[in-house]
């Protein structure tokens, strides 16, 4: 079946790269490069998918960094793990290649990191069809990391990857950050690269990529009541309970903001009864409570994503405004944690994305548009939102269901974004 569908892709490119009018001689042979290395970016990705790195899996993700790390140091790069304990998390992986060139800084950034840990059910690459594999990260972001791998060792093929400045940060805690948040993105908050280059799947549309994200941050609401026999629930000495509580703050929260352009906030989690253990690191925990007792303790885990910090700071005023407002008989405390902050569509990010659109429509593969900021989440990305003049992201592998054991990727499109990403770090390199 891998044979079979690396057939079907390798026809499928060569066709497209035939049509290809614009590509110079060397450009030709990338692609070909890419279409020639396409088994062993397969391989690889399967390899990856079948090690659990669940966040706070560290072995795993340790593993999925060492396998990495191998491969990239066979292209020459130097690379390094940053321990996380400091920041609870197994660490990060960075790769440099110093370049003979006198170029621009390319940083590279992917994760580690997936949704699904030890206890999930979601375990393994499986292959659906010729063109599908369903397995976790195979799209958010295993396969992202793989086109990475891919295109530079096309360009290492045909002798272009000497020449270029890069630096590769697969970060290990992507999808559950670690704390104090400015220590665990520290790599990149430091970053001096004059082009970032983001591969995560974005909306898993190869026709779009991303130049802006909504930042995201998690908050809480912790609720308590007057425990009481359920007879005396709306009384004045009892009122409404907790759980009540909750559920009118959080539709009060829905009726107040739900009109806001680009603004979400989502109650992912919630617990009520007389007693009520969470954990919000691992996001679950147990409730006790009987149906004929008042309900003494709620608390609710959420996100909430803006396009821009203002948008954000007006959201929050909101939200603690309707918190603070609680029922007579309860109390209400609403708590912000540390955020991923949004990333602005800029001009250099706008110039960036004609270039990739122009290296896919030279590749025969049509137009690359930007995508709607409310199609594609939070991202390491934006960390070097402001520092870096030029940045792209949702480049990598696509598919559907991320976040969900219905995730699957659409192995058409591992070659050629490959092709993509290989010929865009060619020509930004000249």
């Amino acid at each position: 079946m891998l044979a079979r569908a690396s057939i079907l892709i390798l026809l499928a490119a060569t066709a497209a790269t035939a049509n290809a009018a614009d590509l110079s001689p060397v450009e030709r042979q990338i692609a070909d490069q890419a279409a020639a290395g396409n088994d062993a970016a397969l391989a690889l990705l399967e390899r990856t998918v079948d090690i659990n790195s669940g966040t706070l899996n560290f072995d795993g993700v340790r593993e999925v960094g060492a396998v990495f790390a191998a491969e990239l140091e066979e292209l020459d790069f130097t690379t390094r793990w940053i321990d996380g304990a400091s920041f609870e998390r197994a660490g990060h992986l960075v790769a440099e290649h110093p370049g003979s060139g006198s170029g621009p800084h390319l940083l590279l950034i992917g994760h580690l990191d997936t949704v699904f840990e030890l206890d999930s059910p979601f375990q393994r690459f499986q292959r659906l069809a010729a063109d599908e594999a369903a397995g976790p990260g195979t799209t958010d972001m295993k396969g992202g990391n793989v086109v990475m791998l891919a295109a530079l060792r096309a360009l290492a093929a045909v002798g272009e990857l000497d020449a270029l400045r890069l630096t590769v940060v697969l970060t290990g805690d992507e999808e559950k950050s670690g704390r104090p948040l400015a220590l665990a993105r520290q790599v990149l908050l430091d970053t001096s690269a004059d082009v970032a280059l983001g591969f995560e799947d974005g909306d898993s549309n190869p026709a779009t990529a991303v130049i802006a994200r909504r930042g995201s941050t998690s908050w809480e609401l912790r609720v308590t009541g007057v425990a009481a026999h359920s007879s005396q629930v709306f009384t004045d000495a009892v009122g409404a309970g907790a759980i009540y509580e909750a559920a009118r703050i959080l539709t009060e929260f829905r009726q107040r903001l739900a009109d806001e352009t680009d603004l979400t906030f989502n109650p992912g989690v919630i617990l009520g009864g007389t007693s009520v253990d969470f954990d919000p690191t691992q996001g679950r925990g147990t409730a006790f409570g009987k149906d004929n007792v008042v309900a003494e303790h709620a608390v609710v885990s959420g996100d909430i994503r803006a396009l821009s910090p203002e948008q954000y700071a007006r959201a929050k005023a909101v939200m603690l405004a309707i918190a603070a407002d609680h029922l007579a008989q309860t109390e209400a405390v609403l708590t912000f944690d540390e955020g991923y902050p949004p990333l602005a569509a800029t001009a250099g990010n706008r110039e960036l994305l004609a270039l990739y659109s122009a290296v896919s429509e030279d590749l025969g593969l049509g137009p690359v548009t930007a995508v709607d900021p409310r199609r594609a989440g939070a991202a390491d990305v934006s960390f070097v939102s402001g520092r870096v003049p030029r940045i792209l992201d949702g480049i990598g592998l696509m598919g559907r269901g991320g976040h969900t054991v219905d995730e699957v990727a659409d192995l058409r499109t591992l070659l050629t974004q490959t092709q993509r990403a290989a010929l865009l770090i060619h020509r930004l390199s000249r």
